[in-house]
């Protein structure tokens, strides 16, 4: 019987031992799933912040340029009154000052909204900004200076919303 309680005890101390084996690994299992865990939070937190950044700074282009349209439809009117102006008689100066008042006018509101005009007679052509509708020989200018402008461009807080429209010079 000794020989039978000495084993039941050592079976004890063994299975004692069995347990804390297995409690050291089930602790090091949980602080694994926990790094993971909290790796996947931070990751997940870093990917909303630059959702979040994205998204104000796709809002805030849509802002900065909102107003891109109403100055679109502007553009044409300005071409035919400066069209108007250049065809008007002598006779007529009166109709003659009152397109250029209008003119002026729209001119200083598209200043008020960062708007402005480019395109004109004698500048070097860029073709990142102008529009070669035609090109003529004139032995007085150097190759791509524009010689007329039919269109002019037009740029909104430094964006060029229309090329300008131009004739230009090649030898």
């Amino acid at each position: 019987m000794a020989v039978t309680k000495k084993k039941k005890e050592k079976r004890k101390i063994v299975k004692k031992k069995n347990t804390k084996k297995a409690g050291v690994k089930d602790i090091s299992k949980i602080e694994e799933q926990l790094n993971v865990l909290q790796d996947k939070h931070l990751r997940l937190k870093a990917e909303f912040e630059n959702f979040r950044r994205r998204k104000a700074e796709e809002i805030s282009r849509l802002l900065q340029f909102d107003g891109e349209n109403v100055i679109r439809g502007f553009l044409t009117i300005i071409d035919d009154l400066g069209r108007m102006i250049q065809s008007a008689d002598s006779s007529e100066d009166s109709l003659k000052d009152g397109i250029s008042m209008v003119e002026s006018k729209i001119e200083k509101y598209f200043e008020n909204l960062n708007v402005e005009s480019f395109g004109e007679k004698g500048e070097q052509m860029n073709p990142e900004i102008h529009d070669a509708m035609l090109t003529q020989n004139d032995e007085n200018f150097d190759d791509d200076v524009i010689l007329d402008v039919y269109e002019k461009g037009y740029t909104y807080r430094e964006k060029v919303i229309r090329h300008a429209k131009v004739i230009v010079n090649r030898k």
